[in-house]
């Protein structure tokens, strides 16, 4: 017999097989989400709500980025972070915080507020050209 097995399949059996699905029409996907727009208000309870994240290794950079995208601000602490590391985080967060239009600030040497868009910092404005990000200036984490 040769390498490939000859199997003989009637009609019946090919239409159980051979299953043809249709399609989704345009209004059966979902609609895609733009990150970048300014959502709804929030409950005064939600705003106030703030996150601290002592970030050491690049693979927690990712919740950064959920938390801004969830709109919830982020006290990005790098001090404990190896200084490549720490270059590297805030490169990938003032890249999440371009693209969905918030804000970066800094508090203190190698610590960071990222603000949500619509989100208000006040003294955050006019304290030097590397304090702000993302609308927006940073300077590079010093160790």
């Amino acid at each position: 017999m040769s390498r490939y097995e000859r199997y003989d399949v009637t009609d019946e059996q090919w239409e159980g097989l051979a299953q043809v699905l249709p399609l989704r029409g345009r209004d059966e996907w979902p609609s895609r989400v733009d990150h970048r727009t300014i959502p709804e208000q929030y409950e005064t309870a939600e705003q106030r709500r703030m996150v601290v994240l002592r970030v050491q290794v690049f693979a927690d950079a990712r919740e950064v980025a959920e938390y801004l995208i969830a709109q919830i601000p982020v006290l990005l602490d790098l001090t404990s972070a190896d200084t490549e590391v720490a270059k590297r985080i805030l490169d990938f967060s003032s890249g999440v915080v371009f693209g969905l239009g918030s804000g970066m600030h800094r508090v203190d040497r190698n610590v960071f507020l990222l603000a949500p868009a619509g989100t208000e910092v006040e003294g955050a404005e006019g304290e030097g050209e590397d304090d702000v990000v993302g609308g927006r200036t940073a300077g590079v984490p010093r160790s």
